[in-house]
């Protein structure tokens, strides 16, 4: 974890179990992070759709939601050149759990989609890194410690966000969300995908 989320920490960190799966079957880690690549993007532009009031939050999705595309693309590359497709996405049980969380009132809406959004990139930043130091691979390895640094800003953006949003409420909701994901990693089964 780099400096720029430093406020945030994991409760649980990743099993060493995750690493074996997804190193032994890789392929499938590639299609399920296409599709994380996607939903970002998407996600990045439904922040942008829902808050649009919300003062430089549009233009700083606007540009997150580009990077995201623009990381999808540089993943299909990958998955094309080994001779994979796409398909169907299977679903993300860690994310939907974390977004089951989020309240709807507006205010509490927005913080909560800032928070979990946060949490979510900084799981994947931990997941990356560590792809990017146990791939046999050094292209894919430096392929992912880049996109692990970048998950790290992005991560960082959604808590800076929620820090000027609300600024008084940040630290507490934080800490029970960050209990929530840490349950979810205990209790989901580890597959091979991002999370």
């Amino acid at each position: 974890m780099l400096a720029a989320l430093a406020q945030v920490t994991l409760l649980c960190p990743t099993s060493p179990e995750w690493i074996r799966q997804a190193l032994e079957r890789f392929d499938e880690v590639l299609i399920d992070h296409a599709h994380c690549e996607k939903k970002a993007a998407a996600h990045a532009l439904s922040m942008l759709a829902a808050f649009p009031d919300v003062p430089g939050l549009a233009r700083a999705m606007a540009r997150l939601a580009r990077e995201e595309a623009t990381h999808l693309t540089q993943v299909l590359a990958i998955l094309e050149k080994r001779g994979l497709t796409l398909g169907r996405d299977r679903g993300d049980p860690y994310a939907q759990g974390l977004q089951a969380q989020v309240r709807q009132p507006q205010r509490e809406r927005l913080l909560d989609r800032l928070l979990v959004s946060a949490l979510i990139e900084l799981r994947s930043e931990e997941r990356l890194r560590l792809l990017s130091v146990n791939l046999p691979d050094p292209e894919l390895r430096d392929f992912y410690a880049r996109l692990a640094d970048s998950e790290d800003g992005h991560g960082a953006l959604f808590l800076r966000y929620a820090r000027k949003y609300a600024p008084q409420e940040v630290d507490a909701r934080l800490a029970m969300l960050a209990r929530v994901e840490a349950g979810l990693i205990e209790s989901l089964p580890i597959r091979a995908g991002i999370h």
